[in-house]
C-alpha cells in the first residue's frame, strides 16, 4: 500500500464508491465530496489538496481531502477522509491523516481542524480522531439537525 498526493481522473469513480460504501453519508454529502474531487481535478485546482491510498495494483483504498481555512493565517480543515470499509482497521486512515498533516506542515500550516457528527453512526470516526491525538475542542448542539451535533477536533501541527 502506498499514499500519493496526486489526484487522478481515474480516482473519481473509486472515491465515489468508497464514500457511498462507508454507509454514513447522506446523498447530499456524497455530492459535496464529489464536487471537491471534481474541483481537485480541474486545471486550476489550488484550493483543495488530496492524499490517495492505493494497493500494489493501483486500486484506490481510501482518500483524504483538506484545504486552507479562508480568512486564517495558517489553519487548515480536513474536509474528507474515507477508507474502503473492507479495509477498516488496517492503518490506511492513519496513513492518510499523516499525509495530510505532513502536507499542511509543508505549507506552513499550524492548526488542523476536523468536523464530524455527534450521532452514534459516527462513534468509530470520533474514536479514530481521538486515538490520532485530536481532542474535541468544540461542540455545536443540533447543528446538522436535531440530535446531530457538530463536533470539532483540532490539533496544533507547529
Amino acid at each position: 500500500m502506498r499514499i500519493r498526493t496526486e489526484l487522478r481522473p481515474t480516482d473519481r469513480e473509486a472515491i465515489a464508491r468508497i464514500v457511498r460504501a462507508v454507509g454514513v453519508f447522506r446523498p447530499d454529502e456524497v455530492d459535496v465530496a464529489m464536487e471537491l474531487v471534481d474541483e481537485g481535478l480541474s486545471t486550476n485546482a489550488d484550493q483543495y489538496f488530496f492524499a490517495v491510498a492505493e494497493d500494489d495494483h493501483g486500486a484506490v483504498l481510501g482518500y483524504a481531502c483538506w484545504g486552507h481555512a479562508p480568512m486564517t493565517d495558517a489553519t487548515y480543515d480536513l474536509y474528507w477522509i474515507a477508507v474502503d470499509p473492507t479495509r477498516h482497521g488496517g492503518g490506511i486512515g492513519q496513513k492518510l491523516l499523516a499525509a495530510c498533516e505532513d502536507d499542511v506542515r509543508a505549507r506552513g500550516g499550524r492548526l488542523l481542524l476536523i468536523e464530524t457528527e455527534g450521532t452514534p453512526d459516527y462513534e468509530p470516526t470520533r474514536r479514530f480522531y481521538l486515538r490520532a491525538g485530536y481532542p474535541e475542542i468544540a461542540r455545536v448542539r443540533d447543528y446538522y439537525r436535531v440530535g446531530a451535533d457538530k463536533i470539532v477536533y483540532g490539533r496544533s501541527l507547529a
